[in-house]
């Protein structure tokens, strides 16, 4: 029934709309990525602040009626993640990563996994930002974090890449080259459409997938190229979507 809906989200991105409304596309805990709008947001009255503004997690509550967007009715900043839109390559980190859950997850269904999984990273990105020089001296480097994040989120969506044997026939060994098409690595004798994977992107492949998202493994820039390259092939053929770039804007 239309009526109140209490939720946590994350502000994947904001539109203006009319003279001074905006419509926000939220992704929740528990309804996934919904649409909605916020009356009045654009005046410099408004009761909601800079509380809606992009890549930050609230506390909302929301009015569901008849239309497709459900109207917010009050907000409260959970965290704002300030630092990461003063700093230009988290800015770019989070939106490509709000981008991908967008067009990964764009059905109102339930994915609590994927939730906790952005509202990690939009945090890891602030913590970045807030001290990059901590966060260099620890390894993090943001087209190494962004194919971790993409690769989790592959997992929380049930279509990670079979990274332990050929996809193809099950061999363990001889693992030569990625298949999007076949869903994973393949050996040398089903590598006919793959392309050649090094040992050192696989071995990030399988990495940063185990590995914390903190903690997303270094590589060298070729092997990175090449891990995007299997991401982008899986998504592409088992997802049915094309996701923008990972590799981060210049500094």
């Amino acid at each position: 029934m239309p009526g109140p809906v209490k939720t946590e989200a994350v502000v994947l991105r904001s539109m203006r709309f009319g003279e001074a409304d905006r419509i926000l596309h939220l992704y929740t805990p528990g309804r996934g990525r919904v649409g909605a709008i916020a009356k009045g947001v654009r005046r410099a009255r408004s009761r909601f602040g800079g509380r809606l503004e992009p890549f930050g997690r609230v506390d909302l509550v929301l009015h569901e009626g008849r239309s497709d967007l459900l109207t917010v009715t009050g907000a409260q900043i959970l965290e704002p993640h300030r630092v990461l839109r003063e700093d230009g390559r988290a800015l770019d980190a989070a939106g490509r990563a709000c981008d991908a859950v967008a067009r990964l997850f764009e059905h109102a269904e339930p994915q609590p996994e994927v939730y906790r999984l952005l509202c990690h990273e939009l945090t890891i990105l602030d913590r970045a930002a807030a001290a990059p020089e901590k966060a260099a001296a620890a390894g993090f480097d943001h087209h190494a974090n962004q194919l971790a994040f993409r690769l989790k989120l592959l997992h929380a969506g049930g279509f990670a890449p079979q990274l332990t044997s050929c996809a193809q026939c099950g061999e363990v060994d001889h693992l030569s080259g990625f298949s999007g098409a076949a869903g994973g690595v393949v050996c040398s004798s089903c590598e006919a459409g793959a392309f050649p994977l090094a040992q050192d992107a696989y071995g990030f492949l399988t990495d940063a997938l185990a590995a914390p998202l903190a903690r997303a493994p270094q590589a060298p820039t070729r092997a990175l190229a090449q891990a995007e390259r299997a991401i982008g092939e899986t998504v592409e053929h088992h997802a049915g979507v094309h996701l923008r770039s990972a590799r981060p804007v210049a500094p």
